[in-house]
């Protein structure tokens, strides 16, 4: 599935109906009387967050979504149909932005709470509202208020438990995959993981959490570097980082300073990143040359981080229940 996490819409709420000028000519209604109805409010175009999507990939599919007009006001005081409104799913976590003036208008981070992102015009006034003692016979009548347009831009941020960051290779996917049902792509080259995976980790029979796997984070990530801040906005929504580091790739010889390179782009992103609970992970300890050094790495790393460090490996599952456990001490108290 391709993954969108960001989309431009024109969105366009109906305009309300005119309001009708009529009189009563009826046989057993002497006096008569002005009786034009009121026109129909337009329909408005409506947000709701939809817990079964991820993605916004089939918003982006149709970038205009207009709402029902408002119909005219009828004799006899009929009020005209109001029009459709326009609804429109997307996934929780998504956040909405007027492109006009940049500000954030609706963060919908709840299942099923509906947002009106443009509101139908007002229906107008039949005849009927403006009679007087002296004007018993008016002929005016209200138009029908329009409705708003507006360009939004949506932006989805993954809602998550724990997020994996680490530089790229460092083991984050095969450790997802090891311990919930997401099975993102797995190859020994960077940035095989091109989208954020999630998936949902069982601790036991009424105790699970959600994980995501964000794509690899490189020194210049937080001005756009290789995945850049594309992906650095996920990290947003996550309570918990598990940070993996693997302390034998070759292209990487100093993984303090990888820890620190990592932690240095979350700051830069955003300070408040930095006071998250952290639990950091040395990964493929199945490795004999990796063994060697996670003692002393560990304890470095130790001095540096608020979290505690571990040892693990997940295609053997060394360390695994441990490092879920922390996790779940952290969550659940």
């Amino acid at each position: 599935m391709k993954f969108i996490d960001e989309t431009i819409i024109d969105v366009e709420a109906g305009n309300g109906g005119n309001g009708a000028v009529s009189f009563r000519r009826e046989k057993y209604v002497p006096r008569g009387g002005p009786a034009g109805g009121d026109g129909g409010d337009g329909g408005s175009v409506i947000l709701i967050a939809d817990e079964h999507l991820s993605t916004l990939l089939d918003v982006s599919y149709r970038r205009s979504f207009k709402a029902g007009h408002g119909a005219k006001g009828g004799g006899k005081q009929m009020t005209g149909r109001s029009g459709e409104d326009r609804v429109i799913r997307v996934p929780v976590g998504t956040v909405v932005y007027d492109v006009a003036n940049g500000e954030c208008i609706a963060d919908l981070d709840f299942k099923g709470v509906p947002f009106v992102v443009a509101k139908g015009g007002r229906g107008g006034r039949g005849n009927m509202h403006f009679a007087t003692a002296t004007n018993q016979a008016p002929r005016k009548a209200e138009p029908g208020g329009e409705g708003e347009k507006k360009k939004v831009r949506l932006e989805l941020k993954l809602m998550a438990d724990v997020g994996l960051v680490g530089l790229p290779n460092a083991g984050k996917s095969t450790f997802i995959s090891a311990v919930s049902n997401a099975r993102p792509k797995i190859a020994d080259y960077p940035f095989t993981t091109k989208i954020p995976n999630l998936g949902m980790v069982k601790l036991g029979v009424d105790r699970s959490f959600v994980m995501a796997d964000i794509p690899g984070l490189i020194e210049g990530a937080h001005e756009g570097a290789g995945m850049g801040i594309k992906f650095l906005r996920h990290i947003e929504r996550t309570k918990i980082f598990l940070h993996l580091v693997d302390i034998g790739d070759a292209s990487h010889p100093d993984p303090v300073r990888s820890y620190r390179d990592i932690r240095s782009e979350l700051g830069s992103y955003s300070e408040e990143l930095l006071s998250r609970p952290e639990v950091v992970v040395l990964t493929k300890m199945d490795l004999t040359e990796v063994k060697d050094l996670a003692q002393d790495v560990a304890a470095e790393i130790g001095r540096l981080s608020h979290g505690k460090v571990l040892c693990a490996s997940a295609a053997t599952g060394h360390g695994v229940q441990d490092v879920l456990r922390e996790i779940e001490k952290i969550i659940f108290g």
